[in-house]
């Protein structure tokens, strides 16, 4: 299997399949059918090739024509639901997530490690909570959310580095950007058993999470509560979520 250095230098953004991810990243939650000019606008990408390609990507039954543009296929579901590691964690793991939310009434959230971001497979809303940017299906840098800093605490030196080579992105006007103050979190995560995100992702917003293991126990996801800062400064939060991370790593190590 090709190391995530490899992945990363063979993800060529302007090969013809770079630009064809591209066009289906240009979608957003919320979205029905784009036209040309908004892809466009969105990618970046010259008007003749956006539209040569979407083309192919129609043929491919990855995208659908529509009258106002294209929207994404169904071809895209029916792959999605092929993905087993992922799929299987959200399926075993949901009584776990309803649990913790039924004790904090927070936002809760059950999220993965993909390269360097994070993939989130259920999210639970708090009535009343404030707007989140996460979403089923949805991504965000690992390096800016507390489910990512506890994940990357436990992996392996390279996938650190990776997301450190990608770049420390600002998300918001509190996220770490210093590799070093980085690194202090991960060390911070690992000696206290759960990570804390405070406004790293969103002004206003904190997160708790901690990690979930695997059989051969390694990280391979990790549950969040989410709120206003000041409803997550005690620490009940953070005894639930650390309680409801060690039910599923018992889940998961019993299922293997």
């Amino acid at each position: 299997m090709p190391s995530s250095e490899g992945r990363s230098a063979e993800a060529d953004p302007n090969s013809v399949l770079g630009r064809s991810v591209a066009l289906l990243g240009a979608f957003r939650p919320g979205d029905d059918a784009l036209g040309l000019a908004e892809i466009h606008r969105r990618t970046g990408m010259p008007k003749p090739t956006a539209h040569r390609l979407l083309g192919q990507l129609v043929a491919w039954g990855l995208l659908e024509r529509a009258d106002d543009g294209y929207r994404l296929g169904m071809r895209l579901y029916e792959l999605g639901q092929l993905v087993p590691a992922q799929h299987g964690i959200e399926q075993q793991l949901t009584p776990v997530v309803h649990r913790l939310h039924a004790t904090t009434g927070l936002t809760v959230h059950l999220a993965v490690l993909d390269r360097t971001e994070v993939v989130y497979l259920h999210k639970l809303d708090a009535g009343g909570a404030p707007p989140l940017a996460s979403r089923v299906g949805g991504r965000l840098p690992a390096h800016a959310t507390a489910v990512g800093k506890a994940v990357l605490a436990h992996a392996p030196a390279r996938q650190t580095r990776t997301v450190l080579d990608h770049g420390l992105r600002r998300v918001s006007p509190r996220t770490v950007v210093a590799p070093s103050l980085f690194l202090g979190q991960l060390d911070a995560v690992r000696s206290r058993g759960y990570a804390r995100e405070d406004e790293e992702s969103a002004v206003g917003v904190s997160c708790i999470a901690a990690p979930i293991f695997g059989a051969d126990h390694h990280a391979v996801a990790a549950l969040s509560v989410t709120a206003r800062t000041h409803d997550v400064r005690t620490s009940a939060p953070v005894h639930a979520v650390r309680r409801a991370a060690a039910e599923a790593s018992r889940l998961l190590r019993a299922s293997a």
